[in-house]
């Protein structure tokens, strides 16, 4: 027996030399397949546009008033998807509480493997550059690399793009008329939120970013990859809980004003005739 300690491999960190191009063995449609099989769904694609609700807010709204359904053919084994009727979009999927990188990226391969064309991403996040009070949306052009999912999508750098500016534009241009002020620009994706030390901050702030959320890389990266259409919004609701009040988000905890937000980025993905 080998007693002698195991030690990695120079080229096993997260940044270290990868093939990005090469396929994975394991593959959501894998996954879906036999969670349908074991749960006995049937085979029912999503709607054409899907929301990430990392906080919960809006699902909790929906469910509250009676306007989601629970999604018959969604095989996640780990969420449940809700369906619901937005004016001037139609149906819409939403899965609430997928926070952080690793997991919105899971839900998300899924999504797009059952159906999804289009991604709308709204997370809540801390102000890091202040721009304006609280509450305020920012639709997200590029988000600071401080995660590790991103890492096994696309080689290492500092910033996860956009990867579809045409549609951010559109987005953008959707967005004027928000009652929420919209802003455009970057973000820092983190996956320890709770280290947000003064040195971090300083550099996310020195690097431009506005505020500091926990998926926008990871999602952009993948979006990168699989040029799947991925739009995030961060709902910038408090300054990390430094001053009493914070996080507020306002009516029906921001609920409104985000389905408000996802209206504006499908109304900006179908102009282009998709």
């Amino acid at each position: 027996m080998d007693d002698k300690p195991h030690r990695a491999e120079p080229a096993w960190p997260i940044v270290g030399i990868k093939d990005h191009k090469a396929p994975s063995v394991f593959r959501p449609e894998s996954l879906l397949r036999e969670a349908r099989r074991q749960r006995q769904l049937p085979l029912v694609a999503v709607p054409e546009i899907c929301v990430l609700d990392p906080d919960g807010d809006v699902v909790r709204h929906l469910k509250r008033t009676g306007a989601g359904r629970i999604h018959e053919g969604w095989g996640c084994y780990h969420t449940e998807l809700l369906a619901f009727d937005l004016d001037g979009i139609g149906e819409v999927g939403i899965v609430g509480c997928a926070v952080g990188a690793p997991f919105a990226v899971l839900v998300a391969e899924q999504l797009f493997a059952s159906g999804c064309r289009l991604l709308v991403s709204v997370t809540s996040a801390g102000q890091i550059n202040p721009i304006g009070p609280t509450p305020y949306f920012v639709l997200i052009d590029r988000a600071l690399r401080d995660e590790g999912t991103s890492y096994h999508y696309i080689p290492g750098s500092a910033f996860a793009a956009a990867p579809d500016l045409p549609l951010l534009n559109r987005v953008e241009r959707a967005g004027r008329s928000l009652p929420e002020k919209l802003h455009r620009g970057s973000t820092w994706t983190t996956d320890a939120p709770y280290r947000e030390t003064e040195a971090a901050i300083a550099r996310a702030r020195d690097l431009g970013t506005l505020a500091v959320e926990m998926e926008a890389a990871a999602l952009y990266a993948f979006g990168t990859t699989s040029g799947n259409s991925i739009v995030c919004f961060a709902h910038v609701t408090n300054s990390m809980a430094q001053t009493e009040g914070d996080f507020e988000k306002g009516e029906a905890d921001g609920a409104k004003a985000t389905l408000a937000v996802v209206a504006a980025a499908g109304r900006g993905w179908r102009s282009s005739g998709a």
